[in-house]
């Protein structure tokens, strides 16, 4: 019994080792997409880049995004200017975070005896889940709709969306920015109504 009650407590001491950091994960960019019924007026002069509603325009997570979107604008071959525009890019932005739940404990332990011809034994086997708690996740979409400045309907409008763990490089709001919107450019104006997955 006395090997039973070390092997327990060495158990307990590497219990603290569960804390241990998870593998940062980052998904693909899902990206949906869909033109007017006008296209070609797509890319004709000047654009304003607007918050959507209830989008803070003083954030600073609508500041990253506006200017990635207007860097992207710009290599479309639209003039992106502040005041009076031809045509609006309207820039809706949200997050959630989550922590994912944790399956099973951090240690187990099984213990068995058997009785042979020099005694008998008591055998105790100990599994370590050194994986820690999972990393919270956390979910970006981001959404733009470009539509004439004095109305009608979109001409055009696409939303990306990913999932990056705490740990991982895209936590940082301005890389997930910067992703988030090339990936919603790639290929403009791409295939109306389809979804594709940018890595």
């Amino acid at each position: 019994m006395r090997g039973f009650r070390h092997l327990a407590i060495a158990a307990l001491a590497v219990t603290g080792l569960a804390a241990c950091a998870t593998p940062a994960w980052v998904s693909p960019v899902e990206v949906t997409r869909f033109t007017g019924a006008t296209p070609a007026e797509l890319v004709q002069g000047t654009i304003a880049i607007q918050p959507a509603t209830g989008l803070d325009p003083q954030s600073i997570e609508f500041g990253l995004y506006r200017t990635e979107l207007a860097e992207e604008l710009t290599a479309l071959g639209y003039s992106v200017v502040d005041g009076a525009s031809r045509q609006l890019a309207v820039l809706d932005i949200t997050e959630s975070v989550s922590q994912p739940d944790r399956r099973g404990g951090p240690v187990s332990v099984g213990g068995g005896a058997s009785t042979g011809s020099y005694g008998s034994g008591v055998g105790l086997g100990v599994g370590i889940d050194l994986s820690g708690r999972p990393a919270e996740e956390i979910a970006r979409t981001v959404a733009v709709y470009i539509r004439p400045a004095e109305g009608g309907g979109n001409l055009w409008e696409g939303r990306a969306s990913f999932t990056a763990t705490a740990n991982s490089d895209y936590a940082d709001p301005a890389l997930a920015a910067a992703r988030a919107i090339e990936a919603l450019f790639t290929g403009f104006p791409g295939r109306s109504g389809e979804t594709i997955e940018v890595e």
